[in-house]
């Protein structure tokens, strides 16, 4: 399966005429990579379709730093030529890899496992994000990848590990932050760790917190020494926002997102009736998965199956979305709803959280091979070079 998801990612790649050696336009890790190797946190350079932050007449990549320090050391080898859209496929790769293995660490049969996190990398609005190495994609891969790390990490009992992954996380994706506490839940009360003392427990998250604590004092620091505000990572000095009186996030977005990104189809009726929109659509037809764990839910209520876990699981996946609805694009150019991938990790705790049987369904395979095929068509026709 980890074979064919590279081989998906490939071809598709191949039939777009994408070069997978060669960096993307929209390279902005690189070039702050670039800027960190002469001392600066500033860009030497504009350029204009890059979404750069404009603060005390310097240039400014808008986006947390995570993701140039794997492009830092590659740039001794490649200098700005760095291939993202390879490291992209790779962070896609390490994604499956975790998911498969906290799958079989819950107990899952490897088969059922490797096609499960096949289908939870590629049946969603994800797929395309692994094509090219543009700035947006490559921090909701990395961003992805963290996550499902992290989440491995706790079920394996190693909670500095996973503590530390979803750290780096938040560096990619800021909202990642509401997976915290469900970790330190999901940690707390391990099937896998029936038998160790809440004390003991607390204890070994300990090492994990300081650890953490540290990368977010590095972010603070970053984010000071551009904006001189340890909170700032650069979107509100964007010129849409900082000089056009635009507002990054707020309640009216949500009201203007839901009918799009909720209850939207995906064909554009003004350029024919399968024409798909690359405006977005129903996050729920983009990510199947998304769909399913509602329903899951419902029918665990049905059959007194649900649990406090479950439920926060839940609760979490939807004040996420909510959170990323009050951006005022959810994404912009995209095939689906490309911010609701932020969301799947969820959906792969919830699946941990449930028997093998009641997971994995011929139902469950069914309606994620519809988001697979959806997804390879939306990577065929709605993407960035």
């Amino acid at each position: 399966m980890a074979s064919l998801l590279l081989f998906t990612l490939l071809a598709l790649t191949a039939a777009l005429g994408i070069n997978p050696f060669l960096p993307s336009p929209f390279n902005s890790y690189t070039l702050q990579a670039l800027a960190w190797r002469r001392g600066e946190a500033s860009l030497a350079l504009n350029v204009p379709h890059l979404e750069l932050a404009v603060y005390q007449s310097k240039l400014y990549v808008s986006f947390p730093p995570v993701p140039s320090v794997p492009i830092y050391l590659l740039t001794f080898l490649f200098g700005a030529a760095v291939p993202d859209g390879l490291l992209v496929k790779l962070y896609g790769l390490i994604a499956y890899f975790a998911l498969y293995r906290l799958l079989r660490r819950c107990t899952w049969q490897p088969w059922q496992a490797a096609v499960t996190s096949f289908l939870l990398c590629t049946a969603s609005s994800m797929l395309p994000l692994m094509l090219t190495g543009a700035v947006w994609y490559q921090a909701q891969v990395m961003a992805f990848m963290f996550t499902c790390l992290a989440i491995d990490g706790i079920y394996a009992g190693q909670p500095t590990r996973g503590l530390f992954f979803f750290a780096l996380s938040i560096g990619c994706r800021p909202f990642n932050v509401l997976y915290g506490p469900l970790l330190i839940v999901c940690f707390l009360y391990s099937p896998n760790l029936r038998t160790v003392r809440l004390r003991d427990k607390l204890k070994a998250l300990v090492p994990g917190f300081l650890l953490g604590l540290c990368v977010a004092l590095a972010y603070g620091w970053y984010n000071f020494i551009r904006f001189d505000d340890p909170f700032e990572f650069g979107h509100n000095f964007l010129p849409e926002f900082s000089a056009q009186g635009g507002q990054q996030f707020a309640l009216r977005h949500v009201l203007l997102n839901v009918p799009i990104f909720i209850f939207g189809l995906p064909f554009d009726g003004l350029q024919g009736p399968l024409t798909m929109t690359y405006s977005g659509f129903s996050l729920f037809l983009a990510n199947p998965i998304l769909l399913l764990m509602p329903l899951w839910a419902l029918r665990d209520t049905v059959q007194k199956k649900m649990s406090a876990l479950k439920a926060l699981t839940l609760s979490m996946c939807l004040l996420h979305l909510l959170l990323l609805l009050s951006h005022r694009t959810f994404g912009g150019f995209q095939y689906g709803a490309r911010y609701a991938v932020d969301a799947i990790p969820y959906a792969a705790i919830y699946m941990v959280l449930r028997d093998q049987e009641a997971g994995f369904t011929k139902g469950f395979v069914f309606i994620m091979a519809i988001g697979l095929v959806m997804g390879i068509w939306g990577s065929l026709v709605i993407v960035l070079p």
